[in-house]
Order: C-alpha cells, then structure tokens, then sequence
C-alpha cells in the first residue's frame, strides 16, 4: 500500500518515488500517451503527455455473428437409393503379383573352399553361420578325400556344398548348428576311400540310400533257409496223390489225349480235349463250397464271390483242365 507523509496539506506518495529513484526509465513507453491523460499525477510517468500523439489503437477483439460450437456436428448420411444413383457399385481391385525375384547365381565350386551364394533374407540361418559350417564340411570332405582328390579336385567342395543344404534342410534355427557339427564327426569317422566308388564317397543322405537300396536287392535272393518251410515231404506228396516213383513195366501208348473226350475238373462238365489257343472257354468257381447263415437259413456259397451253391454259373473264365490218375498210363 502507498505510505504518506507529512501534512495533509502537502502529502507525498512515496510509492512512486520510490520506484523512480530506484529505477531510471528507458523511454519505451513514450510513444503512448497517458491513459490518465491532464490527470496524471504522477511525478515521473513513463507515458508520454505531449498533445501530437497519433491515435491509440482499440484493444476490443471483434466476435464473429455465429461462433461455431465446440460439440461436432453429426455427419448426414445420405439414404442407400440416393448413393446407389448418384455414385457406381465398388470395383474389385485385382491383385498384383509381387515381381519376379532375380534368381541368384549359383555357388562357387572350385578346389578351395566353397562359396555359399543364398539369399539372406529367405534363408533361417545366418550367411556368416553358415559360410562357417560350410568351411567346417569342407575340412572334413578334404581329408578324407585326400587319396582320390587327383582324379576329380572339386569333388570335395561339391560334396560339402551338397552335405551343407541336406543339414539347413532337415534343421531349424536352433538346431542347424549342432546338426552341422555332428555330421562333420560321422564324415571324420569313415573308412578312408581308394576309389571315386567306394561307400565312403557321398553324403549322408546318399550313403544312406545306397545302403537300403543294398538291404532291397539283399532281401530279393532267395535262400535254401527262405524256401524251406515251404517244401512238402514225400509223405505229404503221395497223401496229396502225387507220383513219387516210376512204376515198372512199359507204360502209356498215348502221349496226348488232344481230340478225344475228358471230364473238367473245374466245372464238372465234359469237353473235347484240343490246344490252349483252340480249347473252349470254361467257367467255374475256384473257391470252395461253404455251409453259411444267411436270412436265418443255413445255405450253402462259394467262397470266393459268396454266391449260392444252386447258382450254376461260375465267377472265374478259363480253360478247361482233366486230371489223370492212373500212373501207367501217364508216361511213356
């Protein structure tokens, strides 16, 4: 609050004094005129009081007629007949195949070590891993190709470079790593090779088909262990009525019973014995009649098309077929 002094008469405001001896004016305000104008009574006021002052300029900021309101208006939405006569139904857009991807050149073989030529951003592992474990392969094939590398040079950088992509293929991320190095260990295990033949030369996925395509070819011999259990004792051939020794005395006259007449043993019918490519056509089950429940009746079917027994057609086409029994008259 102002202090005064003295008085009434002559009363100081000492506000004013005080601020102007402290503080000296610098003139920035002598441009303005007085708002108090012949009034002031101010000792020193920092405004101007002389009459030829331009005009002050009004401080009143107009307002528009209609202020826009600070909540959003709704957005109108046009009715579904309007949009559909005014603006075309929506287009399909057809899309785009990405462009080709410029196939990579392939890799470098050549008597060193392989260069791996694969696209970084499509393959699961590393470049720099891989190239490593690729390096390691390498070491490996070259040792143990060392005797036959003379013949062929870039064998060992082929077969690393194959043995490389089996691993990436059969491994993830985690586990190519590891995969890589126990194959370089089963490489560094194999017998040394003499030959660009020898079982040793490959890699693990050949060495491995060629060893079942090995097992196949083994399984495919026949034996005396594999045939056998399915050979029949001479009890069980003279049981089944085969001829097991030649019986004295001259024999049969006839050779052939080719133009006379025999009875089927299929079909039970009789037939005019001729040749395979003249013999007439015989039709006949060749399963055997079985005793079966059917509807709740017991009947009699054949076992290979389970027809009835009654049924005197044949499932099977084929020629006719005789049996002889007697043996005297069955050699010459």
């Amino acid at each position: 609050m102002p202090v005064t002094v003295g008085c009434p008469a002559a009363q100081i405001n000492y506000d004013h004094v005080y601020v102007s001896s402290m503080f000296s004016s610098l003139g920035l305000f002598q441009s303005l005129a007085c708002p108090e104008g012949l009034q002031c009574s101010r000792q020193r006021c920092i405004f101007s009081h002389r009459p030829n002052l331009p005009p002050q300029l009004s401080l009143s900021i107009p307002l528009k007629s209609s202020p826009k309101s600070a909540v959003p208006s709704k957005r109108v939405i046009s009715s579904p007949t309007t949009v559909a006569s005014t603006s075309e139904p929506p287009r399909k857009v057809q899309k785009l195949a990405p462009p080709p991807q410029r196939p990579l050149p392939p890799s470098k073989i050549h008597d060193g070590v392989p260069i791996l030529n694969v696209n970084a951003a499509h393959s699961q592992v590393a470049v720099p891993v891989r190239q490593a474990m690729l390096k390691t392969l390498y070491d490996q094939f070259f040792v143990l190709y060392k005797s036959i590398l003379p013949k062929k040079p870039s064998l060992a950088a082929e077969h690393a470079l194959k043995q490389e992509e089996e691993v990436y293929k059969k491994s993830s991320k985690l586990t190519y790593r590891n995969a890589a190095i126990s194959c370089a260990g089963a490489i560094k295990r194999r017998p040394i090779p003499d030959s660009i033949s020898h079982d040793s030369v490959g890699t693990e996925a050949e060495l491995t088909a060629r060893a079942e395509a090995r097992k196949s070819r083994q399984a495919l011999r026949l034996a005396r262990d594999h045939l056998e259990s399915y050979l029949m004792s001479k009890e069980a051939l003279v049981t089944w009525g085969y001829f097991i020794d030649v019986p004295d005395g001259p024999g049969g006259t006839e050779p052939s019973l080719e133009g006379k007449v025999a009875k089927c043993e299929r079909c039970t019918q009789p037939f005019l014995v001729k040749r395979k490519e003249e013999a007439d056509e015989c039709i006949y089950h060749w399963g055997k009649p079985l005793r079966m429940k059917v509807g709740g009746e017991k009947t009699r079917i054949y076992s290979c098309c389970s027809r009835p027994v009654a049924d005197s057609e044949g499932c099977t086409h084929g020629p006719h077929v005789f049996y002889e029994s007697y043996i005297e008259e069955s050699y010459i």
